[in-house]
């Protein structure tokens, strides 16, 4: 069976996480998928294919030639609440033209809007009908990790060591590796398959923390509020007034950091702003943080002891910091992406990975691309070919003496 053909079922299942729930999954459809998984990788040889209390698949091939590493691959069930992820109605543009395609919605995948689209010219194009979002982030990982899996079982001239495998939930909540089992895993290092084109290897993110900023105000009758009345709106707003304009997420890209607001909401009593801080280099990073503080230190200064909370916790850290060492395990995916004829290259990624997490608990674990466009919303997209292209990538790298 090739990628395209699992991916295929595997985006049948709504398996959107949310963050508004507790419980490892968070939500149960990523559950139902997951099941699928184990007996569709019983069903293939893998033995040991199992689902934990959690909702994390594991399973392992054994070495079958001596002196080789053990070697993890991981993709994650769950999709993006940001756009509905059923009834699915996928479709293939067979020959794509490299020009817009419209969808059954009437909406248009335009390669001038999306630029990386048009390198698809030529490929069998995956879409959507322009009301779900298709899954690919990363439902085609999965589908090439079980592809690639069914080839080196299929295939006993292959060499390997232990080949780990994991489907983990949650990651698009920041959670996926919050109950990952590293020491049951057995990797001596892992590749998440969950980013974008071909040739893309990422072993840089960003550092991250989380920043919420309540103010306290008083509130009192406006006809009556000259020298009284203390507006926590509008504290709020001058607080995000003072960081740098230009170091928001719509004016960046690169390395560059930013401050994000990612929602708020208030009354004249009571306001609140929640923030999202980012940043590719440690020291900036930190500096970020101290920056948000001496803002909230500048209004209590100005308004009040106590006006102010500004409460920031990290969430994960830029894993170069653990690749650094380890960079034998990006030479081999280059030499892997070489070998079927994709020049590799390395972007960062701006956000945040299970691999990241994973390198800081003992696991190092760069990310590799699935063929996977425009994730997260309507027009994401993905070309079978490329699919197919990644499957056989996963095969070199597990399979290199």
């Amino acid at each position: 069976m090739r990628a395209y053909e699992r991916f295929m079922k595997y985006i049948q299942y709504e398996t959107a996480s949310d963050e508004r729930r507790e419980g490892s999954p968070s939500t149960p459809g990523q559950l139902v998928l997951s099941r699928a998984l184990v007996e569709e990788m019983l069903a293939l040889g893998i033995a040991d294919a199992r689902l934990d209390a959690h909702g994390y698949v594991y399973g392992s091939i054994p070495a079958n030639a001596e002196g080789l590493p053990a070697i993890g691959m991981i993709a994650h069930v769950d999709v993006s609440d940001a756009a509905p992820c059923g009834p699915m109605h996928a479709r293939i543009v067979e020959h794509y033209d490299g020009g817009p395609v419209t969808l059954e919605s009437g909406d248009v995948l335009d390669p001038a809007v999306f630029p990386d689209v048009a390198g698809a010219k030529g490929k069998s194009l995956i879409v959507t009908d322009g009301r779900t979002l298709l899954g690919a982030d990363d439902k085609a990982g999965v589908a090439e990790i079980m592809t690639a899996c069914e080839k080196i079982l299929a295939d006993p001239s292959l060499k390997h060591g232990k080949i780990c495998i994991s489907f983990t939930p949650d990651e698009e909540i920041g959670r996926g590796a919050d109950l990952f089992d590293v020491k049951a895993f057995g990797a001596d290092f892992a590749y998440t398959v969950d980013g974008g084109v071909p040739g893309e290897i990422a072993f840089e993110n960003f550092n991250a923390a989380s920043g919420r900023v309540t103010v306290h105000g008083v509130s009192v009758h406006p006809g009556d509020a000259k020298n009284k009345m203390k507006n926590a709106n509008l504290i709020a707003m001058e607080f995000a007034a003072l960081l740098p304009p230009a170091e928001r997420p719509e004016h960046t890209e690169g390395y560059e950091g930013f401050f994000h607001l990612s929602d708020m909401e208030g009354t004249e009593e009571r306001a609140r702003l929640n923030y999202i801080i980012r940043d590719h280099d440690r020291v900036r990073f930190e500096a970020r943080k101290e920056q948000f503080q001496d803002i909230a230190a500048y209004l209590n200064g100005k308004y009040g002891a106590g006006t102010v909370d500004a409460d920031v916790a990290d969430s994960y850290y830029n894993m170069r910091e653990m690749i650094e060492g380890r960079m034998d395990i990006i030479t081999r995916a280059e030499r892997a992406y070489r070998a079927v004829g994709v020049e590799p290259y390395h972007e960062p990624i701006r956000g945040g990975t299970d691999g990241s997490r994973l390198s800081f608990m003992g696991l190092p674990c760069p990310n590799l691309a699935t063929g996977g466009m425009n994730f997260h919303g309507r027009f994401e997209c993905v070309p079978v070919e490329d699919m197919d292209v990644m499957t056989e990538v996963i095969v070199k790298i597990l399979c290199e003496a």
